[in-house]
């Protein structure tokens, strides 16, 4: 059975229920280092439980490391974005570990940020060094991932697209909430991950919601495989796996779209935006975005994350 790790004032705990847990005894200040604790992990399991402290919960992946997306991953996302799930490849992005905030931190707007999006997404979380080159099965997959995170990958959609790149538009502080758990995995986990259901509520009201083996398109296996071309993964680093469709972006309606590529760049953004502004799925100030990953029998469970969205006010000049 899994085992679920939260962080709080800057120590780390085997949570054993919603108020208890047991410190873990060792010196990791970075998730790389708890991970090689394993020793003392397994003494926190077996120990005696007591009231976990009070006090705002940590991301259990820690800065800096590398963190590492998969782009349009989902068939209901990819059709959400006007493309054909048959002909996406695989395609990765990065993301600063600055970006990486807490479970219950607030989502801060930059004040120059006017499309504000939320994407629902399971973290890979590297337990063993994978160098490039590395061959990688379905038999030592398990190896090299040592944990599962839920994360929202944030965006700002009015950066993102004009520019055409996502590495700005994903990168600003607390656009990576991570947590609250850091659900290592025991044997027979990993078999699980594609009946983990991903959800997002924004307000209460259900905006994503899909099953792993029903909507993901590249499966971890593949996304490793595909990583291990070119980029060296370390203990401790970050995979985003995609997210299903619902975020508040959509593809306009194919006539639209052809007549939007006739047009001048700066006209068709100009254009684009302005229909945008109309879309009320956006993040507002003070919503409420509520994150749940989980199997249906419970069995995995990344935790449930509540953060807040709160615009920074322009600063007069």
């Amino acid at each position: 059975m899994s085992i679920n790790i939260i962080r709080i004032a800057e120590r780390w705990y085997v949570e054993k229920s919603a108020r208890t847990g047991t410190l873990i005894d060792t010196t990791a200040r970075t998730t790389a280092e708890l991970i090689a604790d394993r020793a003392a992990i397994d003494l926190a399991v077996a120990g005696e439980e007591a009231d976990l402290p009070t006090g705002g919960l940590q991301a259990p992946v820690t800065a800096p490391c590398r963190v590492v997306a998969q782009m349009t991953n989902f068939v209901s996302h990819i059709k959400d974005s006007g493309l054909d799930p048959e002909t996406v490849p695989l395609t990765f992005f990065r993301k600063t570990s600055h970006s990486i905030s807490g479970p219950t931190d607030d989502i801060v707007k930059p004040s120059h940020v006017r499309f504000l999006d939320y994407e629902v997404e399971v973290g890979l979380v590297i337990g063993k060094d994978l160098p490039v080159g590395t061959t990688l099965t379905q038999e030592d997959i398990a190896d090299h991932v040592a944990a599962l995170v839920v994360t929202n990958d944030v965006s700002a959609r009015d950066l993102q697209l004009p520019k055409t790149q996502f590495f700005e538009a994903k990168s600003y502080p607390t656009f990576t909430p991570v947590g609250p758990r850091l659900v290592v995995l025991e044997p027979g986990d990993w078999e699980r991950f594609e009946d983990l259901r991903l959800q997002l509520w924004v307000n209460g009201e259900v905006r994503q919601d899909a099953v792993v083996a029903d909507d993901m398109l590249y499966k971890p296996l593949e996304a490793l495989q595909g990583l291990a071309r070119f980029q060296p993964l370390s203990t401790g680093d970050l995979v985003l796996t995609g997210t299903p469709g619902g975020t508040a972006l959509k593809a306009p309606p194919k006539p639209v779209e052809i007549i939007g590529a006739l047009l001048p760049p700066a006209v068709k953004w100009k254009a684009f935006f302005k229909a945008q502004a109309r879309n009320t799925s956006y993040l507002a100030d003070g919503d409420l975005v509520e994150i749940h990953v989980a199997t249906p029998d419970g069995k995995l469970d990344l935790g449930r994350q509540r953060t807040t969205v709160r615009h920074e006010r322009a600063t007069a000049r």
